[in-house]
């Protein structure tokens, strides 16, 4: 048996199951399309983890990718200084993060662990705010701790980073995209 047959499941993920059963259908009713590929969907997720200290200790580089794999079940690519800034003593090209992109079966899988598992392991937490949507229907937020997410093992880790996720949906305006999220259980804060 080849490794991708192995690894290969043929159930979809849990939240495209519930995109195709329960949110499309209601998402195509309260905006009126007629047309199945008009309704908003997501078309990819950016986990994006900044460590600028990585350009002079490549350890904290190698951790972050590490967790980051761990997390997003996918190989992490190096982002690298666009310029020299001399008051961080970062040169161009110098390592100053890492990112993955998540589209399909991962983007799906990543989303089930963080509205259900993730989001809710953060301290104090009182939801996500709904002003992180720009005008083409995309959502951006931040999260201060990589450690909320199961996969990460705290004893292996080295510096608690932060990062950055944006969602990338094929919604037109910010009211199309905030019915789409929160039909997949995004917990959005009362407050705007």
């Amino acid at each position: 048996m080849s490794r991708a047959t192995a690894t290969t499941n043929h159930n979809p993920p849990r939240m495209l199951e519930r995109y195709r059963t329960e949110i499309a259908p209601a998402l195509a009713r309260q905006f009126g399309h007629t047309n199945v590929m008009a309704v908003a969907r997501l078309t990819k997720i950016v986990v994006n983890v900044g460590c600028g200290e990585a350009a002079h200790d490549a350890k904290i580089l190698e951790s972050a990718q590490r967790d980051l794999a761990l997390i997003t079940g996918q190989r992490p690519l190096v982002t690298r200084a666009k310029k020299a800034i001399s008051n961080f003593k970062i040169r161009e090209h110098d390592p100053v993060g890492c990112k993955v992109t998540l589209r399909r079966r991962r983007m799906y899988e990543f989303l089930d662990r963080l509205v259900s598992v993730a989001l809710p392991r953060i301290r104090d937490f009182r939801g996500l705010s709904p002003r992180g949507f720009d005008h083409a229907g995309n959502y951006s937020f931040g999260v201060k701790e990589h450690t909320i997410f199961p996969e990460v093992r705290l004893e292996q880790v080295q510096q608690v980073l932060g990062m950055d996720i944006a969602v990338v949906t094929t919604a037109g305006n910010r009211e199309e995209a905030f019915a789409l999220l929160k039909g997949f259980g995004f917990p959005f804060s009362a407050k705007g």
